[in-house]
């Protein structure tokens, strides 16, 4: 049995290695908040989100299988919850009863795979009745094969047939071998037989005649016998209960992975949930393939910086349909870098087929998301900042493949201005030559500017917005680079409210 809800052709691997620099995306785009609220302090909730996070596919086909899921889980969401709350109480039953002993014997095997598998068939029949109940409530293919494969395989039949073996295994009239003598009279090729039917009737069992038969009593403190005797039931039983611990395996294995597959879903509910309560709009973007240039917006926020503040923030539009590089200006603190960190989190979570936070998003998928930000100078660094930034430049370089997304945020900008342009320059030019999709923030006029000139149409440029007052808007718009981050208005702001508290403490 398989539940293929990730998937549909295989199952989701939650053990995969991370891809490459997987630890710098989830702290440049802060994705550990994101992480936080879908697992909603449930370590295994954190775990899968992290997984499918991280490892997004651009499989158009996949994400809207995905997407289908999703919205099913949104229309039924007590009926999913239900389901993963049914998975998650099978799977603490075992290991709190069953796991953690060690069993060297086919007696002892066979005695706990018996109650292990009882317990886990009396689970998927309150699966099935989940599923007979609420498979005409879901649309999307993936519930319908799951629903339909339950209501298929674990019909009244599979039951009844489980309980009888379930009857014969705990073998009260005694175990039934037959074995042969091999060289030197020892036993060999030990066979598990049916019990032979017993004769109808109390008067067939008294009166009827006994098939021949040879027998033998111990004596009470023959210990050497017991074992001998106890030997031959274990062997006899042995193939038994090696297939009935694999048949145990399998059903637990078959709950372990559902409850893997449903709890991405779940961790999405959790999140819709928490944006929900803030009146943050979500959508289900829509995927294009990786070949193509898309990039379509409308009401794009930050959903880490929204979950941490709990507040509505800034949204911003953003047309870049057949653009390769988009290249951000503008005003200091004016919302470039929270920008920035909007278009990585949209597409992560556009790639593992969950909702964005945004009014609508439209995008092609990406090989995989990079991110080159700055680093503030600490201890743990070997070198200076310019070297350690060239250092990391390269580790994401290595990483590169065509149709990848890579973010910058102030780039090369821990050397001078002029330098810093030419070897961004030089870089933006050759990631374009090889197909490689583009956001730069940037205070480097001269980097921005030497792409103003380009003949081709695939160059976006975008500025944060500043009032004529040095107000910031917070709002990102097209328009071309200019030569001031306009940094004087935040020296006059800061030092005016220095004055202004110091004037008011020496009135006090």
């Amino acid at each position: 049995m398989k539940a293929h809800l990730m998937y549909p052709d295989r199952d989701f691997d939650v053990s995969a290695p991370p891809p490459p620099l997987a630890q710098e995306l989830v702290q440049d785009l802060e994705l550990q908040t994101l992480i936080a609220a879908m697992a909603d302090e449930d370590k295994v909730l954190a775990e899968v989100v992290r997984a499918a996070i991280l490892d997004g596919t651009d499989s158009v086909t996949i994400l809207l299988y995905r997407q289908a899921i999703l919205r099913d889980c949104i229309v039924n969401e007590a009926a999913v919850r239900e389901i993963y709350a049914l998975v998650v109480e099978t799977l603490e039953t075992e290991r709190k009863n069953y796991l953690g002993v060690a069993f060297r014997y086919p007696g002892a095997v066979l005695h706990r795979s018996v109650e292990v598998l009882q317990m886990l068939t009396g689970m998927l029949r309150r699966l099935r009745e989940i599923a007979t109940r609420e498979a005409p409530l879901f649309r999307s293919e993936g519930f319908r094969n799951l629903f339909a494969m339950l209501i298929r395989e674990l019909d009244d039949d599979y039951f009844a047939r489980i309980q009888d073996h379930f009857r014969r295994l705990r073998f009260r009239s005694g175990v039934l071998v037959s074995a042969a003598l091999g060289e030197g009279n020892v036993g060999i090729d030990y066979v598990l037989r049916r019990p032979n039917a017993p004769a109808e009737g109390w008067l067939q069992r008294i009166f009827g005649s006994k098939p021949r038969s040879y027998a033998f009593r111990l004596s009470d403190r023959d210990e050497a016998g017991a074992r001998a005797l106890s030997l031959l039931r274990d062997r006899g039983i042995n193939l038994v209960a090696n297939a009935l611990g694999q048949s145990t395996d399998h059903v637990s294995s078959f709950f372990n992975m559902l409850r893997l597959e449903l709890a991405f879903y779940i961790g999405c509910l959790n999140l819709r949930r928490a944006l929900l309560l803030h009146q943050l709009p979500i959508a289900f973007p829509t995927p294009s393939s990786r070949a193509t240039r898309r990039h379509q917006a409308k009401g794009l926020y930050d959903v880490c910086l929204a979950l941490r503040i709990g507040a509505d923030t800034r949204g911003n539009d953003l047309d870049g349909d057949g653009r390769e590089l988009m290249i951000v200006t503008g005003a200091n603190q004016g919302g470039k870098s929270t920008f920035l960190r909007s278009v990585g989190q949209a597409q992560v979570m556009m790639q593992c087929g969950m909702f964005v936070a945004a009014g609508s998003f439209a995008a092609n998928t990406c090989a995989r998301v990079l991110t080159h930000y700055k680093r503030e100078e600490d201890s743990s660094m070997a070198s200076g900042k310019f070297d350690e930034e060239l250092s990391r430049m390269s580790a994401v370089v290595d990483a590169i493949e065509p149709d990848t997304l890579v973010l910058f945020n102030e780039s090369f900008a821990a050397t001078n201005e002029r330098e810093g342009s030419a070897i961004g320059r030089e870089i933006i030019t050759v990631l374009l030559e090889h197909r490689v999709k583009m956001v730069f923030v940037t205070h480097q006029y001269e980097l921005a500017a030497g792409f103003l000139d380009r003949s081709d149409s695939n160059v976006l440029f975008l500025r944060a917005q500043r009032r004529d007052d040095g107000e910031r808007t917070f709002r990102i718009a097209p328009g071309a680079p200019e030569r001031t981050s306009h940094g004087e208005d935040l020296y006059r702001r800061i030092f005016t409210e220095v004055a202004t508290a110091e004037a008011a403490t020496a009135d006090s």
